[in-house]
């Protein structure tokens, strides 16, 4: 009987994971000498690759010293909380990687809660040790504390704690005396962490993760809990609310390295891929065919932001995506859900709208960002965050924001977070940075990062976790200024820009198709301005110098799609199609636009 050890690597946004994996996966000599395998193995799709950031987990395998090694990568945002919270059921001990300059941050609490809470047993990794200013051994008091404020056990709290640099490949018991290989932290998993329990009985295997296939469809991920897999097996797939399929295992493959292998049973403790179950989602439970019982169903902390998505209404819809009709979008959401588990759809009145609820600005933006490359063309509402009656009390979610600035800036950013109802908890200096803690609502953090990065010249670190549902704090100022908005449809040409420059700042360029209700630019005023950008130069025959002078034209602003989310208000929508981001009107036409005027001020 192989030995096996499941472990699950979780950390704070840019901790260093993936780097880490690549690391193990080149000492474990997975890879032929000759073999170019690049940066970041695991970030495999594009979005990935182009932020820098992991979005969904993955599961690789190693052999070390004759012992498998199931490896997790998890993602470090707050809004991906979803994929680390199912993912942790594989796992039966955790990495935590901890920045050794940075220390814990709100993420690093979140995920070491679930962590903790699963009973996991931690190997505490003090990363990026060879930057400068690090502090190691606070990083280590800190996470102490951490554990022990979490209520961890004497087990966990107990934890071995190694230090060392990804990036260079190597790790040691001892931060000062580097050595040249990851070796110390194998063995320490191999010595800390407990091989996966063997449970003889009846099948049970948890549906934690999905895979697709062009030739076998869905395939089914998950750890098998108690008994054995076997090719060609009958089983019955319990769902999450009870019910009971019966169906037939086809195919039946183990991790192996970044690839899967082919194999025709798979006992307890070891995660498998399984072919041939149709139907499933994730949390189900593959049980015996004969007496099925059910795994204790993965429980996702709830969404607190949603988005209304609807069909491409502009003038210019169809022009650049394939999937434009209100069917491909509700498709392409129901579709979504299966596999993203933080995420709901909800119908609304209208057959063309769905409202989209998730984790966060990022969380809903990665889906949107996904679907325009697919070809789809949507548009999407201002982001609301979800208020709940809790004892007849209006609440709202509230969120703890931690900022790191250079001092001689943080004032700035205190006005900026106080202006929106936040509350500033902590001020500390780390390092040559002031480190800030606030406690703000969500709504206050939308469209905030943009405002901070401005004060702050770009040096601002910003983190935030979603903490409580707490009351109602009142109105939050939006966006001071109006906006420019298109009076006719038409090319735009350098003269109208030129001529209207002092009227404020644009966000197209000369020569670009816009249409009627477009958002052009923002205005220097808070009222938005009707104007014409389509309008040429009349030209005559007549000719004098000096009055023909040279157009120039300060460069567009262009916005990303999470700026245009936070900069939109209740009356815009954002027009996404696979080339372009454009911001609009709801109601095009400026007479309309007055008539309705009142069903968006209370918003």
């Amino acid at each position: 009987m192989q030995k096996i050890r499941n472990i699950a690597i979780i950390a704070h946004v840019d901790h260093g994971k993936t780097t880490l994996v690549d690391k193990i996966l080149h000492s474990c000599s997975i890879f032929r000498d000759n073999e170019q395998t690049g940066e970041l193995i695991l970030d495999n799709n594009d979005l990935e690759r182009e932020r820098g950031i992991t979005i969904v987990s993955k599961n690789v395998s190693v052999m070390y010293k004759d012992v498998k090694i199931n490896i997790i990568d998890t993602p470090g945002h707050a809004d991906f909380g979803g994929e680390v919270e199912r993912v942790l059921k594989m796992a039966d001990g955790v990495l935590l990687l901890c920045d050794a300059f940075e220390g814990a941050m709100p993420q690093t609490r979140f995920v070491t809660q679930k962590a903790l809470a699963l009973g996991l047993k931690p190997i505490v990794v003090v990363n990026k040790v060879d930057k400068e200013n690090c502090r190691p051994e606070e990083v280590y008091e800190q996470i102490f504390e951490l554990f022990f404020n979490l209520e961890a056990t004497e087990d966990q709290l107990d934890f071995p704690v190694i230090y060392g640099s990804s990036k260079q490949g190597w790790m040691s018991t001892d931060w000062k005396q580097p050595t040249d290989n990851i070796f110390p932290l194998m063995d320490a998993i191999l010595a800390n962490i407990p091989p996966a329990p063997i449970a003889e009985g009846t099948l049970q295997m948890q549906i934690t993760s999905l895979d697709y296939s062009s030739f076998v469809g869905r395939i089914a991920i998950g750890r098998v809990a108690r008994g054995t897999i076997k090719e060609n097996m009958p089983v019955s797939l319990v769902k999450r609310d009870g019910t009971i399929q019966k169906s037939r295992i086809k195919e039946l493959y183990t991790f192996e390295g970044l690839g899967k292998v082919k194999a025709t049973s798979v006992s307890s403790g070891d995660i498998c891929a399984v072919v041939g179950i149709d139907g499933f989602d994730i949390g189900d439970t593959i049980a015996d065919f004969e007496k099925p019982e059910q795994l204790e169903v993965i429980h996702i902390d709830e969404p607190t932001m949603n988005m209304l998505f609807t069909i491409n209404t502009s003038p210019f819809f169809g022009k650049e995506g394939k999937f434009v009709t209100s069917r491909h979008l509700r498709d392409r959401l129901y579709k979504e859900m299966e596999k993203n588990l933080a995420l709901k759809v909800v119908e609304t009145e209208s057959p063309d709208s769905y409202l989209v609820y998730g984790r966060g600005i990022l969380h809903l933006s990665v889906l949107i960002e996904t679907m325009r490359r697919e070809g789809y063309e949507l548009q999407v509402g201002q982001p609301q965050v979800i208020v709940k009656e809790i004892d007849g009390v209006k609440c709202e979610p509230v969120e703890t924001l931690i900022v790191d600035v250079p001092g001689d800036v943080a004032g700035k950013v205190i006005e900026l977070v106080t202006q929106r109802k936040g509350d500033l908890l902590v001020m500390e200096p780390k390092g040559d940075l002031q480190h800030l803690e606030f406690d703000i609502p969500a709504r206050g953090i939308i469209g905030l990062r943009n405002n901070v990065l401005t004060a702050t010249g770009g040096e601002a670190i910003m983190a935030h976790r979603f903490k409580s549902y707490e009351p109602w704090k009142g109105t939050i100022p939006g966006r001071l200024n109006g906006v420019l908005v298109s009076m006719d449809t038409g090319k735009t040409t350098a003269f109208a820009i030129d001529k209207l420059q002092d009227r404020g700042r644009f966000h197209i360029d000369p020569g670009v198709d816009i249409y009627e209700g477009q958002v052009l630019g923002e205005h220097i005023r808070d009222n938005d301005l009707v104007i014409n950008l389509t309008k040429g130069k009349q030209l005559t025959n007549m000719r004098a110098s000096g009055s023909d002078t040279n157009v120039r034209i300060a460069p567009a602003i262009k916005f990303s799609l999470e700026e245009s989310m936070e900069y939109i208000q209740a009356d815009e929508y954002i027009e996404v199609t696979p080339q372009s981001i454009r911001l609009r009107k709801i109601f095009l036409n400026e007479n309309e636009r007055r008539i309705n005027a009142k069903k968006f001020v209370n918003q």
